[in-house]
């Protein structure tokens, strides 16, 4: 039964992705109307265009359908003006809107596009610090005060994107510069009991901390539930590339671990673990569609069988309840188009599209959904 369900909630997420490349024609679908399907898209792609590109290699590569192809390398030329912008979410741009076509299907033009992103990334990397800073361009820079020393979880994928970069080109400085970013992550953002603060002030002379805050959650020390999913997911990834730095795979399973034990029983994070628990608190779908495609991953790399199983089981109850409870049609009236996730929270802080469909939780489900209907290694991407 499990099989079908996969299957089928996959058939109609391919529906959705159809129906995105017909929708939006100028700027790159960021997040969309639940009811109508309509996308409202960021005109050079923000952090979040590659997502979508990821959804087209991702189609391309288990269908092999020219149409997902010819659409993916459209989108991802569109990105190559953004490998030179001041923005630690580049890492997401040209991990998933470029290098993925490399690795997937050999692509050259996702190859060339990836390393131009790769070292564009590299250029603010902090050697005092050790770690790469948000940027005076990354999004949080339009909420609230971000100055050279702010730094985020959400950007230690950074780690994957330019180790890949090295192994192709070469280049050992990117692979050195990935691993430091990464490890440093550890100490400022994961805490002894797995718990992860999103956001960090260091000194730029001397790397040390000034304060731990957050951009996006409830309060300075609460877990937005997006920030644990980031690193959940940021940590496994950086394991597949890096398997022999066992800080890693330490760094995942501990904030997995901690996920699974604090997430809500039908497996659907609030917003922020501390928001108040009341009937209006939202929940977010696009955080758990991240822990879920992280669980995934580490359901290969995890040490024992038991541990494989445990985050196993964990990843399948996960999108079973998204794709049960969360993607369209949601029941036998539901008219509206197939395979939209709806439920997810942009950002509560500021009121952005806090209940609405977020091209990032599709991609992570379409990505979990390929996994477990047989079509994707985990430890592939």
């Amino acid at each position: 039964m499990s099989d079908e369900l996969w299957t089928g909630a996959l058939d109609r997420m391919m529906i959705r992705v159809d129906d995105t490349a017909a929708r939006v024609k100028n700027g790159f679908p960021d997040h969309a109307d639940p009811e109508t399907g309509r996308w409202t898209p960021s005109p050079d792609g923000s952090w979040t265009g590659g997502f979508w590109n990821g959804m087209l290699w991702l189609a391309h590569a288990t269908t092999r359908e020219q149409k997902y192809l010819d659409q993916a390398e459209r989108w991802t030329n569109l990105l190559r003006p953004r490998a030179w912008s001041e923005n630690i979410f580049r890492s997401f741009l040209f991990y998933y809107g470029a290098a993925l076509g490399d690795i997937l299907v050999n692509n050259s033009l996702a190859r060339e596009v990836g390393l131009l992103g790769a070292r564009g990334l590299a250029t603010l990397y902090d050697a005092n610090a050790r770690a790469i800073p948000l940027g005076r361009e990354a999004e949080a820079v339009s909420d609230v005060y971000v100055g050279p020393g702010d730094a985020n979880v959400d950007g230690v994928q950074a780690t994957s994107l330019l180790i890949w970069a090295a192994r192709k080109s070469g280049d050992e400085s990117l692979y050195e510069i990935g691993i430091q970013h990464a490890l440093r992550f550890v100490e400022f953002c994961v805490r002894d009991d797995g718990s992860v603060i999103q956001s960090v002030r260091f000194d730029t002379e001397s790397g040390g901390v000034i304060k731990h805050y957050t951009h996006k959650g409830y309060s300075d020390d609460s877990i937005w539930a997006r920030a644990q999913a980031w690193a959940m997911l940021g940590y496994a990834i950086d394991a597949i590339w890096e398997p022999e730095r066992k800080e890693f795979l330490d760094a995942a399973m501990r904030t997995a671990d901690w996920w699974i034990d604090h997430v809500p029983n039908d497996r659907v994070a609030f917003w922020d673990f501390d928001a108040p628990p009341t009937a209006a608190t939202k929940r977010d779908t696009s955080a758990t569609a991240i822990a879920a495609a992280a669980l995934l991953k580490l359901s290969a790399l995890a040490p024992s069988g038991e541990t494989r199983r445990r985050y196993r089981e964990a990843a399948e109850a996960t999108v079973r309840t998204l794709v049960e409870d969360y993607l369209t049609p949601t029941g036998p009236g539901d008219g509206r188009t197939p395979g939209i996730l709806t439920g997810g929270c942009y950002n509560h802080r500021t009121g952005l599209a806090t209940e609405n469909e977020l091209i990032w939780g599709d991609y992570y489900l379409f990505e979990s959904l390929q996994v477990l209907a047989g079509n994707l290694d985990p430890a592939a991407i």
